[in-house]
């Protein structure tokens, strides 16, 4: 009975009352939740697939293609798998994936996962329902997923979609969670381990902490390691997680360190950057956009028209990019969830993609960007920034320095495009600035190469205004805030009652 305890957590703290009458109810709540916690983190993959074993009322399928039965394995290796598994399949060769799932999507992606799953869970009710759909809660677990050694040309090409569909109680409408994986280990064998922990990790949870969403995007690293695998995606669905939103989920990816950016579209819903972004030029404005403000929308207008004439985008638009650093969104050790959707919404409600980054500097973020798109990556920054960007000090744990930063920074198809800083004294541009010897040649080298451009024609837009003074005028209620904010933009702000407008 203890050992039973001890392996479902659900069971344990149920009949927790019993194990002491003399505290207080407040001190029995932290103490069950601390008891909780402690036995949460010791839980290991055995643990975790012989306690989903042990329970007779949890019963489905596994349809895992690309790295073998990794997952299922694991429920086989502890015993007691007749109470769990229905049925394994693994549909290798494209002839049969596409007979049973259906032709017209790429293998390693979300739609085929959707296709496995929506197949997998229907058979399963189809065949079980009458005989056990009474007592039983059904899962049907799918992975798609390539491997190889990280010595190849494409390190990122070891990666895979992996999803559960489940009833929280016997004849519930179904609840589902689908995720993106990238596996960093450098053999075969290694990204086959990691993808097998990960799936019991992933249909442990959907059971036992479907309830705390956070709780279970934490727990998907359980006994692999932040170095093995990165999760840049995550969506829920389904009866659940009707009070679920994605885009907070996504954060708590950041949160976790498993992953360090996350993208959401013009329309604010959460997607996948290396699919979304694939092969685009990009144009990247990084800010904090609390709220956006008239400068900051003129200086976009202004760098769109300067790339529209560049003969090497060949007539291509850049797709706009909002970049905002995490760091931006905290207030002491947490992160204002408010304050965060409502840049997200505004900058949705102008049809603006925005990514939310883990990153410091800026060579950081073009090398993930680099991984969505080998097209021109622009950025743009204020020239107060150029001094920044050439202290020596940000790159001191770079073996080369600021030259190994620069490096990674620039390539042929990557520029950063300024903005002038103004005040009543002077005016910065990238022209104008200089910064000291030995760097001065390196600057100039970069800006001849044109690695630097200015943007033409901002004489007349105010940059001595930022978005925390438009917010802090905003918040005190003063009226003047709505001079340095697009009219539609304060009209929006004005309706959903944002950043601190109470009306």
């Amino acid at each position: 009975m203890l050992l039973q305890k001890a392996l479902n957590p659900e069971a344990w703290v149920f009949q927790a009352p019993a194990l002491n009458q003399d505290l207080t109810f407040v001190q029995f709540v932290y103490s069950i939740r601390a008891a909780y916690n402690a036995l949460m983190e010791q839980l290991s993959t055995h643990r975790k697939s012989l306690a989903l074993n042990q329970d007779d009322r949890i019963y489905g399928t596994f349809a895992e293609i690309g790295a073998g039965q990794e997952v299922a394995r694991h429920f086989f290796k502890v015993g007691l798998a007749s109470q769990t598994v229905a049925k394994t399949m693994s549909a290798y060769d494209m002839t049969f994936s596409d007979s049973i799932y259906g032709k017209g999507q790429r293998y390693v992606s979300k739609p085929r996962l959707s296709d496995m799953l929506s197949h997998e869970y229907e058979l399963l009710l189809e065949r079980l329902m009458k005989k056990r759909g009474q007592d039983s809660r059904f899962f049907a677990f799918a992975n798609t997923v390539t491997t190889g050694s990280r010595n190849q040309e494409d390190p990122c090409r070891s990666h895979g979609w992996v999803g559960v569909r489940f009833q929280t109680s016997p004849q519930a409408q179904f609840s589902e969670i689908k995720l993106h994986v990238r596996m960093h280990d450098h053999l075969r064998l290694q990204q086959q381990e990691a993808l097998g922990i990960l799936g019991v990790n992933l249909i442990y949870g959907s059971y036992f902490l479907h309830q705390n969403p956070s709780a279970l995007i934490a727990s998907l690293n359980d006994n692999i390691g932040h170095q093995r695998i990165e999760i840049d995606f995550i969506e829920f669905d389904g009866e659940a997680f009707q009070q679920v939103d994605n885009r907070l989920m996504s954060l708590e990816l950041i949160e976790n360190q498993l992953t360090n950016a996350v993208l959401f579209d013009g329309h604010g819903q959460v997607q996948m950057a290396s699919d979304h972004l694939y092969r685009k030029p990009l144009l990247l404005y990084r800010g904090t956009f609390r709220p956006i403000t008239t400068a900051n929308l003129n200086i976009l207008q202004k760098c769109e028209e300067q790339l529209s004439h560049l003969e090497e985008l060949k007539d291509q638009s850049p797709l706009l990019l909002t970049e905002i650093s995490i760091q931006s969104l905290r207030k002491g050790d947490k992160i204002d969830l408010k304050d965060f959707l409502d840049r997200v919404d505004t900058l949705a409600f102008l049809g603006y993609h925005v990514m939310i980054s883990n990153f410091t500097l800026f060579y950081q973020l073009k090398n993930h960007l680099r991984q969505c798109t080998d097209n021109f990556v622009s950025m743009i920054i204020g020239a107060s920034h150029l001094e920044k960007i050439f202290d020596e000090n940000y790159y001191a744990e770079l073996p080369g320095g600021i030259l190994n930063a620069f490096g990674q920074l620039f390539d042929n198809k990557t520029n950063i495009y300024v903005f002038p800083y103004k005040s009543e004294e002077i005016c910065v541009t990238a022209q104008t600035f200089h910064p000291k010897p030995p760097l001065s040649h390196l600057f100039q080298y970069l800006l001849q190469k044109q690695s630097f451009r200015d943007i033409l024609g901002c004489d007349d837009v105010d940059t001595s205004i930022r978005s925390s003074d438009v917010c802090d005028m905003l918040e005190k209620g003063d009226q003047n805030w709505e001079k340095h904010v697009p009219k539609d933009v304060v009209t929006f702000i004005k309706e959903k009652h944002l950043f601190g407008f109470s009306g």
